[in-house]
């Protein structure tokens, strides 16, 4: 739209200027045929920019003037022309309709400085100034371009570094680990067809379970490696922590769970987090603090769901009731970080607590994608003072040299 409105003010501007050149009046018809000729150049643009160029170069070199849309036209041809070729045919048009207008004002020599002025301004520099900021803008089009590009192929590159180490990882637990779970399956079961008492078999039963489940949860954990998503669908989250407090109890600890509120959304990743904190939490206290009790609650507040687990500690405490002595805390700051929460863990009062804090997901919300397909500021910048060079030579530097050839 801004482009036909600026050709229309081409058009109207450059037959006003006609009009008042001719004091004396032009005929109805003149006025109207100059009119539809600019028109005629101006929309031959669309087409071929070179073309209405060498138009509009003709119809000055005819009519002495037509000098706005000699501005236009050189301005769009600068824009416009990539090739070699095309910019020979405009450096040639232009050095051939000055010459032109030269032999046409052989007889005039104090004309010749305002005219090569005139043909500077309205010619060489808008075509000057149109070719650079062609240029510009495909160069900073390209260097985004680049810039896309070069972030794909490193996003690619940590992408299969990441799966990589992960596959390293998956075997490694699955030739390791999954061996000795399995051993020990093995052994459990062959424990509970065994004749024992009533409550030793009950507890080799607990036993054989527990491992039968952790061999299990290996090996979705090794699945899970595989996979491109760490995240997937079917992996605890907070709806399974009652079953993980009803393992614990069964396996004879003291836990109580208290839950407040209502439940709200969590992303995946986030839901993960809060079961692998009452998992880790309840895992220290069996571990630092046997036979003590434990205190597991789940809140839900405003936009958050907050979870503690605090228990006494070992009477008399142990040599490992250091906060910080295994790298499960650490692992659970790596879990619950990225998705956006916070984790404390302190000795306070003679007890130890775990406390999470973890978002809830906003309903509509949705990251937006970051934009860097337009020019940078300093771009823009550039192509301000470039205009802005060239219409103070337009209006300064042109009125002074033709005052100075009129003096």
């Amino acid at each position: 739209m801004g482009t036909y409105l600026l050709a229309a003010v081409v058009v109207i501007v450059d037959t006003r200027l006609l009009m008042a050149a001719h004091s004396d009046g032009l005929p109805p018809a003149a006025v109207v045929g100059y009119a539809l000729t600019v028109a005629l150049v101006v929309a031959l643009r669309y087409w071929s920019p070179p073309a209405s160029f060498v138009v509009a170069l003709v119809l000055a070199t005819l009519t002495g003037g037509t000098y706005v849309l000699l501005l236009w036209a050189a301005y769009q041809a600068g824009r416009a022309v990539i090739s070699g070729t095309g910019t020979a045919v405009v450096v040639g048009a232009a050095v051939g309709g000055l010459g032109a207008q030269l032999v046409t004002r052989a007889g005039q020599p104090r004309a010749i400085a305002p005219l090569a002025t005139a043909f500077i301004v309205f010619v060489a520099l808008p075509l000057v100034v149109g070719r650079y900021l062609a240029q510009h803008e495909r160069l900073v089009s390209a260097l985004g371009q680049n810039n896309r590009q070069l972030r794909r192929e490193q996003e690619i590159i940590a992408e299969r570094e990441r799966l990589d180490e992960r596959l390293r990882i998956a075997r490694d637990m699955h030739d390791s680990l999954g061996h000795r779970l399995s051993l020990v399956s093995v052994q459990a079961a062959a424990l509970e067809v065994s004749e024992l008492p009533s409550r030793q078999q009950q507890a080799v039963r607990q036993l054989a379970t527990a491992t039968r489940g952790a061999m299990n949860e290996l090996y979705e954990l090794v699945g899970a490696l595989r996979e491109r998503d760490e995240a997937l669908p079917g992996a605890p989250g907070v709806p399974a922590i009652g079953r993980l407090v009803a393992e614990f109890q069964a396996a004879g600890v003291s836990v109580t769970l208290r839950e407040r509120g209502e439940p709200l959304p969590l992303s995946t990743a986030a839901g993960q987090a809060a079961y692998r904190v009452v998992e880790e939490g309840l895992t220290n206290a069996v571990k630092h603090a046997p036979g003590q009790p434990v205190t597991v609650n789940v809140g839900w507040e405003d936009g958050a769901l907050l979870l503690t687990i605090a228990n006494p500690l070992a009477d008399p405490p142990t040599s490992r009731n250091t906060v910080g002595a295994g790298h499960g805390l650490t692992g659970l700051s790596e879990r619950v970080l990225p998705a956006g929460g916070f984790l404390d863990h302190r000795l306070a009062g003679g007890s130890f607590r775990l406390c999470a804090m973890l978002p809830c997901v906003p309903p509509g919300v949705a990251e937006q994608p970051a934009d860097d397909s337009h020019p940078t500021t300093i771009g823009r910048f550039r192509a301000v003072a470039v205009g802005f060079a060239a219409a103070t030579l337009m209006f300064v530097v042109l009125p002074a040299t033709i005052l100075a050839g009129v003096g």
